[in-house]
């Protein structure tokens, strides 16, 4: 889940050997219109975390210094999050409990090469051994390598901005996957490629106090580092990074397929849905400037990986409101789970490569709602593999009530609740629910 959904969104603007036979090509068809709409054999189930919202203590990354910072946007730091670094066995756990068939989780740059071009074995090793006890439990371990953090070095000078970033990201792509390559059923360079323009286009619209406190932030963050070039995602001007991002993705994605390992490659998209609104509405200039040209790097890779939240409506002057009296989830934008299958229909026309859902999820402290989110969404990409469409999984976020960002521990988009000084964790109804639509199969 990303900051801008998070924050901005407040504004109301945001069986483990069937599963990896499904990663390849030869995925069964779905039935066409079949009496009872039910997912083919391989499909895939999970759920979602990020290296680190989750793991705690990532020290050496831009964030930890952004969330320290006296100017801070962030409501509070991440701290020991959920202690998943040391409480993965857990996690995996509770994962298997409850009928998945795979894990979708974060490599952590910051931990890996926490100084240039000096890598930790022992973080690859613990990565490994995550990876090793996925496959123990019967889960198809999905890789992230690079959740919107990078490491503290990489931040200062330039992030993003700087020219040579594709390739010092390609070095790090290269000697993760060197240590891990064999054991990764699935992966994507990035999480949510195009946050950064979809940013952008939620931002229009707010108020100067708004800006004006990240570009303070940054600017104490550069004055803290000695480093006037200081750049990090989340808070970038779009344009200074998105040409390099994309280079990235590139290379990136050929250090991994170089291998060890044949697993697909994809691209991760936050694809929120467009919804024009009377005529003359911008939906689709805001569409398009949302994606840039991150379709065609889809085209470029092996699937793409939808990731939806909401509906975003648009007259002809811009964003509108929710309807009167609609409902609102926990992070403060619509409560609309129909906008996973317009954006899963939407995908089928911008791109010929296999679709998974590898996000979608609800923020609400109220868990009956959770469960009719699931329901709800379970449903949409049932019926559009009844349309024939290429759908190869559902992956909830998150698995554990994690820190989401500016709004820290505030959202809970868990199907387990976190203890947050025992770091217990604690199924919720919303999981066992879950677990027997798994189970069941069929809608």
């Amino acid at each position: 889940m990303s900051e801008t959904r998070a924050t901005l969104s407040r504004r109301t603007l945001l069986g483990g050997s069937l599963a990896l036979a499904a990663l390849g090509s030869s995925v069964a068809a779905a039935p066409a219109a079949p009496a009872r709409n039910r997912f083919p054999r391989g499909f895939l189930f999970g759920a979602a975390i990020s290296a680190h919202q989750s793991e705690g203590n990532d020290v050496n990354s831009d964030s930890w210094l952004l969330e320290h910072l006296p100017s801070t946007v962030f409501r509070e730091p991440s701290g020991d999050a959920c202690d998943s670094w040391d409480r993965y066995a857990e996690d995996l756990d509770l994962a298997r409990a409850i009928g998945l068939n795979c894990y979708r989780f974060g490599i952590e740059w910051a931990r890996i090469e926490p100084e240039p071009a000096r890598f930790s074995v022992a973080a690859l090793d613990h990565y490994r051994r995550m990876l090793e006890a996925c496959h123990a439990r019967g889960l198809a371990p999905i890789l992230s390598y690079n959740h919107f953090t990078v490491p503290l070095w990489f931040a200062r000078r330039g992030g993003w901005e700087a020219p040579d970033s594709p390739d010092l990201f390609a070095r790090y792509c290269a000697r993760a996957t060197e240590a891990l390559g064999d054991l990764i059923a699935m992966a994507a360079p990035f999480n949510e490629a195009n946050i950064h323009l979809l940013a952008r286009v939620l931002r229009q619209g707010l108020p100067a106090d708004y800006f004006e406190k990240r570009r303070r932030m940054i600017a104490d963050a550069a004055a803290a580092t000695a480093s006037p070039a200081f750049s990090s995602l989340l808070f970038a001007d779009a344009d200074r990074i998105d040409g390099n991002l994309l280079a990235a993705q590139r290379r990136g994605r050929q250090a991994i397929k170089a291998g060890p390992g044949d697993f697909p490659v994809g691209v991760t998209l936050s694809t929120q849905y467009y919804e024009g609104v009377g005529d003359g509405n911008v939906a689709a200039e805001m569409e398009r400037r949302s994606y840039g040209d991150w379709w065609r790097a889809v085209e470029e890779s092996d699937f793409v990986g939808v990731q939806t939240y909401m509906r975003l409506r648009y007259d002809a002057h811009g964003p509108v409101p929710p309807p009167a009296g609609a409902e609102l989830t926990g992070a403060g934008y619509e409560y609309y789970p129909a906008a996973l299958g317009h954006v899963i229909r939407r995908a089928r026309q911008l791109t010929t490569r296999p679709i998974y859902v590898t996000e979608t999820g609800i923020a609400t402290d109220d868990d009956r709602r959770r469960v009719a989110w699931i329901d709800a969404t379970l449903a949409e990409v049932a019926q559009c593999i009844a349309e024939a469409i290429d759908v190869r999984s559902y992956i909830y976020w998150s698995l554990l009530d994690n820190f989401e960002w500016s709004s820290g521990y505030g959202p809970h988009f868990g199907l387990a609740a976190v203890d947050r000084a025992s770091f217990r964790r604690t199924l919720k109804p919303s999981a066992r629910h879950f677990d027997a639509r798994i189970r069941a199969g069929h809608f």
